[in-house]
Order: structure tokens, then C-alpha cells, then sequence
């Protein structure tokens, strides 16, 4: 067989392999927990479950969006659509703005969870419940004060006075609704710390859901862009706290938030390791995000397009690996405080030589054919080079496959040693990426990328990893940030 379509076949084995495994794990009832393989399989049972949700969440998010937008473009014509679209990504700047405190929660539960200690994991909800409500209530007090200051008619360079008159309702509306979520993120997270993320993944369904037939509504009586904002944003935000309540009411009242739970080591355990994620996001975000402004500024905007374009297709590769990845975040927490090193250790290695397997058939294809994909999809104008698209997809196989260490670091709250070398690497990256632009061109900046991110982060994070996989004990230690 001719290599280059044996690598895509053996990919396509390794996935349905695995598909088919995952699917043996996806039923309702729980295993017997009181023997090592049924712990082990119930850990496969719930992260089976939480990748099928988290599939059907999202095909529903993308159905949802391909119904509404063309409606939406209709109704309120480009300008307004646009305000709409210029506002909801300024509110997403604000998604790291809990400062890491859910994703600390997160691993805090996990952590409780593995050692059965029902009080710890008492008091760190409740803890972080409280961080999280003063959080929403700083945010939505500073927009209040700010907020009448701002010309965002002018700031977001609108023309008609229909849409300058509609832009502050519209974004109080979207604030509100974020600040109101901040606090019911805390249901989200504890269900993802006890490996039970398939339940947030229904409560988004019927958030999008909900949200489009607020749209639908919204259309039918034709309200301004404020009201439907408030019909299309309530709709997850309604989902959210429905989630919450029926967590603390139903499914696992012992932890509803009560003030006089709050505990300030317990509080401050939490922010600790939310800072330490904060970092890592930020650094991410400096890493990932700049690609686009590096070529703007060093090649020229026309440039932007030619690595945009294909970078939407090798960038989904390490999205859709994500879903199956991300739930073993959690799973890796709880094994490794109840002392399951074996099966922390067995499941690490197969799930990067699934990720590696699995993105290297995707990326090869689309590092060879990428050129004619990319010109049937959208045009001759955004044809990218090879030497760009052979980048690509050596970033995609890095990537895919270090995000299986990164779901066991994050479990092991090996959190502090990611803090620094995702920082070192942010600001290393930006430098190489410019340098290697101006000397190659368009390839130079993801080959700047793959060689800050390979050198400066996998590399010696991988080291880490090993080292502290080798350290497991049967009975691991208090989940400290390492």
C-alpha cells in the first residue's frame, strides 16, 4: 500500500477502534465501584459518556447557529447583525474573567472525590461559590459606573442611529447575563469534577435550544436588538441555573453553597490553583492567538486569509480529539488521590498513542491535498504554500498529542510547572514567530510556533510528566500544585 494513504487507513482503524470501545462504555447504569476494574471502568464509562454528550452538544450548537444566522442576518440587516457579533466578542474577552476559580474548583472536587472526603468537597464548593458571586457582582458593578461613559455607537463605528441607539441596551444586556452566569459556572464545574460532564453537555443542549426559539420568538414579534439579545442569552443562562438547581436539590443537595461553609484556606486553596490556570490561559492565548497579527503586521493583511483558511481546518483536529480527551481531566484527579496509578498510567500512554495516531492520518491528508481543498472551498486567492501546510500538520500531530499530557498535568494539579513554561513560551514564541516571518515568509510563523511550543513547552513538560508519573505512589499526596 502506498505510504501516504496507509498512514490516513491505519488512522481510520485506530478511530473506529476506539469509537467502537468508547460506545461499549456508553449506558446509563453505573459499574460495580467496589473493586479496582470497576472503578477503572467506570472512570471509561463516564468519560464515554461526557465525549458522546459534548459530540451532540456541539452538533447542536452548529445546527442551531446555521438555522439562526441567515434569520437573524434578515431581520435585523448586516449593520445591526455585526453590532451584535462586535459586542458578543468584546463580552467573550471576559471569559477568563473568573480568574481561573471554576477550573480550580474543578480539580479540587476531583481531588475530594478520590479520597471520598464529602466535607472538603463541602466546603470547597461553597467557597468557590462565593469567589465566583463577588466576581459577577465586580464585573457587573464596574459596567454599571463605566458603562454611560462610553460612547459604543462611536467605539464600534456604527452608522445608523438605529444601531448606535440600540448599542448600550444590547451590551448591558449581554454583561448582565454574563455576570448573572459567573456564579452558576459552580454547577458546571463540580459536575466536571465528579466525571459527570455529560450532564452539563444536556443542560447546553437545551440552553441552544432554548436560545433559539427566543430567536424565533424574538423574530416573530419584532422586538429591537436589545430584547433579542435578553431572548437569545437568557436561554443558556436559564439552562445554566437550571443545572444548579437541580444539582443542589436533587442530585447532590449535601453540597449546596451555604455561607457558613465558606472557609478562607479552603478559598484560597481554590484561587491558588485558579490563578495557576488563569496563567496558563493567558499564556495560551498569547501563543495561539497571535498567528494572525504576526502576519498582518510583518507580511501584510492580504496575507491573513492564506493562513486563516487552512489553519480552520488542521486547528479542528485538536478540538475534536478534545472531546474525548478533556473528561479524562477529572478521571486522572480522582484516580490519582484514591492511589489507581496503574490505571493513570495505562490510560496516559494510550490516549497519546491514540491522539498521535489518530491526528497524523488527518494531517497528512490535508498537508498533501490541502492546496486543492482549500482552492475548492474558498478560492485560488487563499492557496496556501506547502511549506506552510507541512507546518500545520506538525503542529496538529504536537498539539493533538500533548493535549493527552496536559489532561494528566492538569489532573495531577501539576499546575505550577505549566505556569512557567506556557508563560516562557508565549513570549518566546511571539519573538521566533516574527523573526522566522521575515526571513520564510508565511511558513515561518507556524514554524515559529512549533518550535517555541515543541521546544519550550512539550519537551520539558513532557520530562515533567514522566518524572511525576514515575513518583505515583498507591496512595498519591493532597493534589498540590507541582
Amino acid at each position: 500500500m502506498n505510504t501516504w494513504f496507509s498512514l490516513p487507513a491505519s488512522g481510520a482503524v485506530v478511530f473506529l477502534r476506539q469509537v467502537r470501545k468508547t460506545l461499549e462504555f456508553v449506558r446509563l447504569a453505573p459499574f460495580d465501584t467496589s473493586t479496582t476494574e470497576g472503578r477503572s471502568r467506570e472512570r471509561y464509562r463516564r468519560v464515554a459518556l461526557s465525549t458522546v454528550t459534548s459530540a451532540a452538544a456541539k452538533a447542536i450548537a452548529i445546527l442551531t447557529t446555521l438555522v439562526a444566522v441567515p434569520l437573524t442576518v434578515g431581520y435585523l440587516g448586516v449593520e445591526r447583525y455585526g453590532l451584535w457579533m462586535a459586542l458578543s466578542s468584546a463580552v467573550a474577552l471576559l471569559g477568563f474573567g473568573d480568574f481561573g476559580i471554576g477550573l480550580g474548583l474543578l480539580n479540587a472536587v476531583s481531588e475530594a472525590d478520590g479520597r471520598k472526603d464529602l466535607e472538603a468537597a463541602r466546603e470547597y464548593v461553597s467557597s468557590a461559590f462565593y469567589l465566583l458571586l463577588g466576581v459577577g457582582v465586580v464585573v457587573g458593578t464596574v459596567f454599571a459606573v463605566t458603562s454611560t461613559s462610553v460612547s459604543w455607537g462611536e467605539l464600534f463605528n456604527v452608522r445608523s442611529k438605529q444601531a448606535a441607539e440600540e448599542a448600550l441596551p444590547a451590551i448591558s444586556v449581554l454583561i448582565a447575563c454574563f455576570a448573572a452566569n459567573i456564579p452558576l459556572w459552580t454547577a458546571n464545574r463540580v459536575n466536571m469534577g465528579y466525571q459527570e460532564g455529560y450532564v452539563n453537555s444536556a443542560w447546553e443542549i437545551a440552553g441552544n435550544l432554548a436560545g433559539l426559539g427566543g430567536l424565533l420568538l424574538s423574530i416573530h414579534f419584532r422586538t429591537g436588538l436589545p430584547i433579542l439579545v435578553l431572548a437569545v442569552s437568557s436561554g443558556p443562562l436559564l439552562a445554566s441555573m437550571a443545572n444548579g438547581i437541580v444539582l443542589f436539590t436533587s442530585r447532590r443537595p449535601r453540597l449546596l453553597p451555604r455561607w457558613k461553609r465558606f472557609r478562607a484556606d479552603s478559598a484560597g486553596k481554590v484561587f491558588r490553583l485558579g490563578a495557576l490556570f488563569f496563567i496558563m490561559q493567558m499564556a495560551g492565548v498569547l501563543m495561539l492567538t497571535t498567528d494572525n497579527l504576526v502576519v498582518a503586521r510583518v507580511l501584510g493583511v492580504s496575507e491573513v486569509t492564506r493562513y486563516a483558511v487552512p489553519m480552520k481546518l488542521f486547528g479542528a483536529v485538536p478540538l475534536l480529539v478534545g472531546m474525548i480527551l478533556v473528561p479524562l481531566w477529572p478521571a486522572y484527579g480522582e484516580a490519582i488521590s484514591s492511589g489507581d496509578a496503574i490505571w493513570v498510567r495505562r490510560t496516559l500512554v494510550g490516549s497519546v498513542r491514540w491522539a498521535a495516531i489518530f491526528s497524523l492520518a488527518i494531517a497528512v491528508p490535508l498537508a498533501v491535498f490541502g492546496k486543492s481543498i482549500v482552492h475548492a472551498w474558498v478560492g485560488p486567492e487563499a492557496v496556501p504554500p506547502l511549506s506552510l501546510l507541512l507546518g500545520m500538520g506538525v503542529w496538529t500531530v504536537m498539539n493533538t498529542a500533548w493535549g493527552a499530557v496536559a489532561m494528566f498535568l492538569n489532573g495531577a494539579s501539576a499546575l505550577r510547572a505549566q505556569a512557567i513554561w506556557s508563560t516562557v513560551t508565549g513570549a518566546g514564541a511571539l519573538g521566533i514567530k516574527i523573526v522566522l516571518a521575515r526571513s520564510f515568509g508565511l511558513s515561518g510563523v507556524i514554524w515559529g510556533t512549533v518550535i517555541a511550543q515543541g521546544f519550550l513547552m512539550v519537551l520539558p513538560l513532557s520530562l515533567h510528566a514522566r518524572r511525576l508519573l514515575e513518583t505515583l505512589a498507591p496512595v498519591s499526596g493532597q493534589g498540590q500544585a507541582r
